[in-house]
């Protein structure tokens, strides 16, 4: 007679709860704290793992900062709640290394990056997930707000069910193969007050802890201080310059500005309101001009993950949805492959404020479904 299938579990695992081993990534906040309470209470070894990312010193006593030394002390505060292990790792080196030395070149170089994509990308989903792996944790969960589901080919990335909440913009460099690893226990929920009604029935101490804003890195969101620090010169003085290189003014550095920024400019007086349209740090120039200017049609990706069934060279071009900004909705778009890595995106309705540095990620159309997304280079 055939061996009975052994029946999945809530993560899709054939083992009963106690028999999983689920490392969290637990950043102190509420969303993880949930994830790592929920699991445990449903019966699973749950390990809590909070990556020490940069010198806290500075950010012990600010809120809105991710993985700081208060919110180490959240995290352990929550799993000796929930009476599970809970371990802080040092990774200071790889995150200076891997993200906030890419995330000062990028503004000295006119980009205006995404740090906390390079993050998932290249620390949580990379190293920290290697490490659970070490654990012999059978998966790792987040507190992301995605939804992973199995498709036809296997586990698929989709937009949580909250639009307000959804954070597949910042996990569009996910890879299949991380995928099958990862799970994302809140992605069905369908607002924050659910999330924190939870916290609050699992008597967490961060049930009302105020959600983070800033980039954990820079807890007072000065960007150009920073980058002045890691790179002493980067806020050289230069000019302020029209579409057709008039001087109009002049400004204390490149790294002040970003594509599409209107206010701030100094530069009065001169009729139709003016936006920043090109960053060329080369000349030290502000590039500025109307508004229309920042119409962009075309958007070159390179670093392309891709999510599809098929692969992406097997068609000349996908017709998808795109979101070039994290605070944009998706819009109709084609995607033309150039290489497995690099692609042409054709906008259907033109953008403003395209900026190299930003994500171009890419959706199913009429669908919830991630299809992966790109690094821009030039606009």
């Amino acid at each position: 007679m055939p061996l009975d299938t052994p029946k999945l579990n809530s993560l899709g695992l054939p083992k009963a709860p106690a028999d999983t081993r689920v490392v969290v990534a637990m950043s102190g906040g509420v969303d993880s704290s949930v994830v790592a309470a929920m699991l445990a209470e449903e019966g699973y070894d749950v390990v809590g793992v909070t990556l020490q990312l940069y010198d806290h010193g500075a950010a012990l006593a600010k809120k809105g900062a991710c993985c700081a030394g208060r919110d180490i002390h959240d995290a352990r505060r929550v799993a000796e709640t929930m009476g599970f292990p809970h371990y802080v790792l040092d990774y200071e080196n790889v995150f200076r290394e891997a993200v906030i030395d890419e995330f000062a070149d990028s503004y000295l170089a006119g980009a205006t990056p995404v740090p906390c994509i390079r993050c998932n990308e290249r620390v949580k989903f990379k190293d920290l997930l290697a490490t659970a792996k070490d654990l012999d944790a059978d998966c790792m969960a987040t507190g992301h707000y995605i939804q992973r589901k199995m498709g036809a080919a296997g586990p698929e990335l989709h937009r949580a069910a909250d639009p307000a909440r959804d954070q597949s913009y910042f996990l569009f460099s996910t890879t299949a193969e991380q995928l099958a690893f990862l799970r994302f226990p809140l992605g069905h929920l369908h607002s924050k007050a659910e999330t924190r009604a939870l916290a609050a029935r699992f008597g967490l101490p961060v049930a009302d802890k105020p959600d983070s804003q800033d980039i954990c890195f820079v807890p007072d969101g000065n960007y150009a201080r920073l980058i002045e620090k890691l790179r002493p010169g980067a806020a050289d003085p230069g000019e302020i310059v029209d579409q057709d290189g008039r001087v109009l003014g002049s400004h204390a550095g490149v790294i002040h500005y970003t594509v599409g920024q209107r206010r701030g400019l100094g530069i009065g007086g001169t009729g139709d309101p003016l936006y920043v349209v090109r960053l060329d740090p080369a000349s030290r120039r502000v590039v500025v001009g109307p508004k229309a200017a920042l119409a962009t049609r075309t958007v070159p990706v390179r670093e392309v993950n891709w999510l599809g069934d098929a692969p992406l060279m097997s068609a000349a071009e996908w017709p998808v949805e795109v979101r070039v900004r994290s605070t944009r909705a998706p819009k109709p778009a084609i995607l033309r492959p150039v290489s497995a890595t690099e692609a042409q995106v054709e906008l259907l309705d033109p953008e403003e404020g395209v900026s190299p540095g930003q994500a171009c990620v890419f959706y199913e159309g009429g669908s919830s479904r991630v299809l992966g997304g790109g690094w821009i280079w030039r606009g």
